[in-house]
């Protein structure tokens, strides 16, 4: 990920506008705009307060790399597995149509999967606007959770395309789909900071270019 989309997920998910996080920085909005749109990168001045602002590392910000990091052998070994079994789960419930079952809530949708020592269950209230969780166990030990609140923008949205794309997801971004898909007018666009250890993220989808649904998520690993 490149700084101008970090810069614009980071600016979202603190649910700053380009005017406020100008006036923070005392820039322009066109300043921060031509930054989010990678037509000018700040100067080291404005990358520090970037840094001091949103407590992250100036390196962070301007090094592009991927959003999972190294562990010691074994803790890599066991993310693996965990990654992998929600990748697996992924394709095995909300987002393929399949395995729907009890409420566990009023009023909610669950979806829950199982294979071996693991267990993946998905439970969110809403429609057009919506919230939820999903979290993963390992031999009924909680071993990750993530958290989801999202709307639809327009009614040129698409539910099938929005599964779809959550289909579309790897090992690079295993959060909730990949960085970008593209099936005919529609386009899915997935931006996260962070790693599987502790993450925060933002969604879109968009139809000839409109803006039609967007979501936030967080998560991690649970101790």
């Amino acid at each position: 990920m490149i700084f101008s989309e970090k810069l614009q997920l980071i600016r979202k998910s603190k649910g700053m506008t380009q005017e406020e996080l100008a006036e923070k920085l005392d820039v322009s909005r066109q300043a921060v705009a031509k930054w989010e749109s990678g037509q000018v990168y700040p100067d080291i001045i404005n990358l520090i307060q970037i840094s001091n602002l949103f407590n992250v590392t100036v390196d962070y910000l301007v090094r592009d790399q991927e959003c999972m990091v190294s562990f010691d052998t074994k803790e890599e070994s066991d993310i693996s597995k965990l990654i992998d079994f929600r990748l697996e789960a992924n394709v095995n419930t909300y987002a393929a149509y399949m395995n729907e079952t009890t409420p566990t809530r009023y009023d909610s949708h669950d979806f829950s999967y199982s294979n071996g020592s693991y267990t993946y269950h998905d439970t969110y209230v809403g429609g057009e606007q919506f919230a939820g969780e999903e979290a993963i166990w390992l031999d009924g030990k909680i071993q990750y959770a993530m958290n989801y609140l999202g709307r639809v923008l327009d009614e040129r949205f698409s539910g099938d395309f929005l599964k779809e794309s959550l289909r579309k997801a790897d090992r690079n971004m295993p959060y909730r789909g990949p960085e970008y898909y593209q099936s005919g007018e529609y386009t899915y666009k997935c931006s996260v900071t962070g790693d599987f250890h502790w993450f925060q993220g933002y969604e879109e989808i968009c139809c000839n270019n409109l803006r039609v649904y967007e979501c936030y998520f967080h998560g991690g690993l649970m101790k």
